[in-house]
C-alpha cells in the first residue's frame, strides 16, 4: 500500500476558520448583554469559546497530520469509551443538568457534552463496518442499525432529540452510500415514524413543541416563545441588517442567542448579506468534503469522509431549519458558529480528519 501525498485542502480549511472567527465575534455580539446581567463579565462566552478555538487550533493541526487510518485500528475501542461515557453522564451526581438535559460533565464554570463525541465515535464505527462487510441482505446492516439504536436510546435518556437525530440520519446517508437497496430505508423510515410517536406519547412537551411549530402564536409566551423571537430577529433584517452589535431580540428577548439561535442574531445584525455569507461558506465546505470523499480510492476513508460532512451537513439543515420555524425546536447548534466548546472541538477535530483525507490517495 503506497501513500502519495497531496497538498492539503487549503480552500476548505480557510473556509472554516473563517466561519469560526466570525462565529466567535457573533458570539460576543449575541451574548455580552446577558454574560453582563448574568456573570457581571460581558467577555465571558467570548473567552471561553476563544479558549476552546485555540485548543480546537492545535488539535486540527495535530489531527491534519495523523494518519487517518488510525481510526479504522481504533474504532472499536472509540466506541466503547464514547459509549462510556454517554452512560455515565446520565448518572445523577455525575452529569449535571443544563437546560432540562442531563447531557454535561462539569468541570468548573465549563461543561463537556460528550454526546458530542459520539457523533464522530458511531461515524467511524459505521465506516469500517461498511468498509469490512459485504452489504447485500437487511440483515448485514442489523448489526450497525442495533448500535445506533442502542446509542440513541441513551442520548433520548438525557434527553437530547436533536443529538440523537443528527447521529440516525447521518447512519442512514452512509447505509444510502453503500447502496443499501432503498425498500430497506422505507421499512426504516416507517419504523422511524413509529418511533417519533412513542417518543411523543411518552414526553408530552414534545407535542407542545411540534403544536407550538405549528401555531406560535397559541402559546406565545411559552413553547411558542423562542421561535416568535427568531422570526422578529429575522424578519427585519432587510438588505444589510441593524449593524454590528445593534440587535435587539438579543435584549432579553430570544433566550440565549449565543447557542442554538445565534443565526437569528446574524441575519438581524447583517440582514440578508450575512445570511448570503453565512450560508456560501457552509457551502463551499459541503462541496470540499463530498469533493474529498469521492476522490478518496479506500473505502474506509470515503465512508468516513463522507459520513463527516452529512453530519455537519444534517446539522447545519436541522438548526437552520429551527430558526425560521420549519421544524420545531430541537436544541441542535449551529456548526463551528454556536457557543459550545464540546460542539466546536469535534467540529474541528472532524474537519482535521477530512484534512488528512485530502492529503492521501491511497
Amino acid at each position: 500500500m503506497v501513500n502519495s501525498m497531496k497538498k492539503i485542502d487549503y480552500i476548505l480549511l480557510i473556509s472554516v476558520i473563517i466561519l469560526i472567527i466570525f462565529g466567535i465575534i457573533m458570539i460576543f455580539s449575541a451574548s455580552y448583554i446577558w454574560s453582563e446581567y448574568k456573570f457581571n463579565d460581558p467577555f465571558k462566552y467570548l473567552k471561553h469559546q476563544l479558549l476552546f478555538f485555540i485548543l480546537g487550533l492545535f488539535l486540527l493541526k495535530f489531527i491534519s497530520n495523523k494518519n487517518h487510518l488510525f481510526y479504522h485500528e481504533k474504532a472499536n475501542i472509540i466506541l466503547i469509551i464514547s459509549l462510556i461515557f454517554l452512560i455515565l453522564v446520565i448518572i445523577p451526581g455525575i452529569g449535571t443538568i443544563r437546560n432540562g438535559s442531563r447531557s454535561w460533565f462539569g468541570i468548573g464554570s465549563f461543561g463537556i457534552q460528550p454526546s458530542e463525541a459520539m457523533k464522530l465515535a458511531i461515524i467511524i464505527f459505521t465506516s469500517k463496518f461498511l468498509a469490512n462487510n459485504t452489504i447485500k441482505k437487511l440483515k448485514d446492516i442489523i448489526p450497525i442499525l442495533l448500535i445506533t439504536l442502542i446509542v440513541f436510546l441513551f442520548i433520548m435518556l438525557q434527553p437530547d432529540f436533536g443529538t440523537g437525530m443528527i447521529i440516525i440520519l447521518s447512519v442512514i446517508g452512509l447505509l444510502f452510500i453503500a447502496g443499501v437497496n432503498i425498500k430497506y430505508f422505507i421499512r426504516l423510515g416507517i419504523l422511524g415514524i413509529v418511533g417519533i410517536i412513542v417518543l411523543i406519547l411518552i414526553a408530552p412537551y414534545r407535542l407542545e413543541r411540534i403544536l407550538s411549530f405549528l401555531n406560535p402564536w397559541s402559546d406565545p409566551l411559552g413553547s411558542g416563545f423562542q421561535i416568535i423571537q427568531s422570526l422578529y430577529a429575522i424578519g427585519p433584517g432587510g438588505l444589510f441588517g441593524y449593524g454590528f452589535l445593534n440587535s435587539r431580540q438579543k435584549h432579553f428577548y430570544l433566550p440565549e442567542p449565543q447557542t442554538d439561535f445565534i443565526f437569528s442574531i446574524i441575519s438581524e445584525e447583517f440582514g440578508f448579506m450575512g445570511i448570503l455569507i453565512v450560508s456560501t461558506l457552509f457551502l463551499i465546505i459541503i462541496i470540499r468534503g463530498l469533493k474529498i470523499a469521492r476522490e478518496s480510492n479506500n473505502l474506509f476513508s470515503k465512508y468516513l469522509a463522507f459520513g463527516i460532512i452529512f453530519q455537519i451537513s444534517i446539522q447545519t439543515i436541522l438548526n437552520l431549519m429551527v430558526v425560521v420555524g420549519l421544524i420545531p425546536v430541537t436544541g441542535v447548534t449551529l456548526p463551528f458558529l454556536s457557543y459550545g466548546g464540546s460542539s466546536l472541538l469535534i467540529s474541528m477535530i472532524s474537519i482535521g480528519i477530512l484534512l488528512n483525507i485530502s492529503k492521501k490517495s491511497i
